[in-house]
């Protein structure tokens, strides 16, 4: 039985952790670390620590790291390092420094680690993922991915400046905050062979990240030698909120929208999509349905779905994203070449830990 949870962050995303963590958990004992220290006991909670080593002499079984990325490693490994399961929401980190330690540590110790890439959790992506599995559209010849949304309109009633987006001190910018569409592309098409990237602040919006991404990936050639290539593009810029993939087959395309949670499909010799699934996910329902795996995962001692290797490997992608992003720039100063000759390198994901 899990009866301590430490939740490390209390802002939007650990606000919402601590209420679930208290749905499912009525009877437990959540305590909460923000760094920040507590003027009150935040609701849903038993108490609130303002150190580290408070909350691990609390001696939690479980705890969630919802801080900005930046500051993951800081109290994940001590917390694993003491033998408590870890639920860390995405990205697992910042950078790739610190995080293969941390794996090592929770094999050590035999515990949990589960990114928190929810998505995976949505109907809708399983459906969109069990039906290219069924070779419904055939072998999948190209994948197109979009996310965007204007950033100030995420959460309109604070000063975007200030969040964890808009800051590159907090692990902000598209590759971090909109990596969703990485892990659910490995999961679905498999391990990345290499990345070739544009990164570019394209807006005027008073932010020191990233707002714009082009990424193009090729994945492991299969059996046949076929590789298969996916773009994805990322942004804080767009009005018209979007969150798309779309897989490219032989025999039609598939297209899976995660806002509406509708998959469809266009088949050959047709003359507009049809739709085979629909499932509109409220908010909290793949954050809900992360907790009950992760229980279930504690209980049964079994890996879960998205597991720390997994967080791992995301981070690769976006370092090989930002390694060919700069040799792009590279060449630009070195050939003075105009913009509209851009050109960066392919660069291959490392497979070491």
């Amino acid at each position: 039985m899990i009866n301590r949870v430490l939740i490390v962050g209390l802002g939007s995303i650990g606000r919402r952790h601590l209420r679930l963590a208290r749905e499912l958990l009525p009877d437990a004992d959540i305590r909460v670390l923000r760094h920040q220290g507590c003027i009150s006991v935040p609701e849903h909670a038993n108490g609130c620590f303002s150190s580290l080593s408070q909350a691990i002499s609390f001696a939690p079984q479980l705890a969630v790291i919802a801080s900005p990325s930046t500051f993951h490693m800081n109290s994940a490994q001590p917390l694993a390092q003491a033998g408590v399961h870890l639920l860390i929401e995405k990205p697992l980190s910042a950078s790739l420094a610190g995080v293969p330690q941390l794996l090592e540590t929770c094999r050590e110790q035999g515990t949990i680690l589960l990114t928190g890439y929810n998505l995976r959790f949505l109907p809708s992506l399983q459906r969109f993922r069990d039906l290219l599995k069924e070779n419904v559209i055939g072998r999948v010849l190209s994948v197109r991915c979009e996310i965007g949304q204007y950033l100030p309109s995420w959460r309109p009633d604070a000063d975007y400046r200030q969040g964890v987006s808009a800051r590159r001190e907090l692990g902000g910018g598209v590759l971090l905050e909109l990596s969703h569409e990485l892990d659910y592309l490995r999961w679905i098409f498999g391990e990345v062979d290499w990345v070739q990237g544009l990164l570019s602040k394209q807006s005027s919006l008073e932010i020191d990240v990233e707002d714009t991404a082009h990424i193009i990936l090729g994945f492991a050639p299969a059996d046949d030698g076929h590789q298969l290539i996916g773009t994805v593009n990322m942004d804080f810029v767009r009005h018209d909120t979007t969150r798309l993939c779309t897989a490219i087959g032989e025999n039609g395309s598939l297209r899976w929208n995660g806002l509406t949670g509708v998959v469809e499909q266009f088949e050959v010799g047709a003359k507009e999509w049809r739709e085979l699934f629909r499932h509109q996910h409220q908010r909290d329902d793949s954050y809900l349905a992360e907790w009950t795996h992760l229980l279930c995962c504690i209980r049964e001692q079994k890996l879960p779905l998205i597991t720390g290797e997994d967080g791992l490997k995301v981070l690769q992608i976006i370092d090989a994203a930002r390694q060919s992003a700069e040799s792009c720039g590279q060449e630009i100063e070195k050939a003075a070449r105009k913009p509209s000759l851009l050109k960066s390198k392919r660069i291959k994901v490392s497979e070491k830990f």
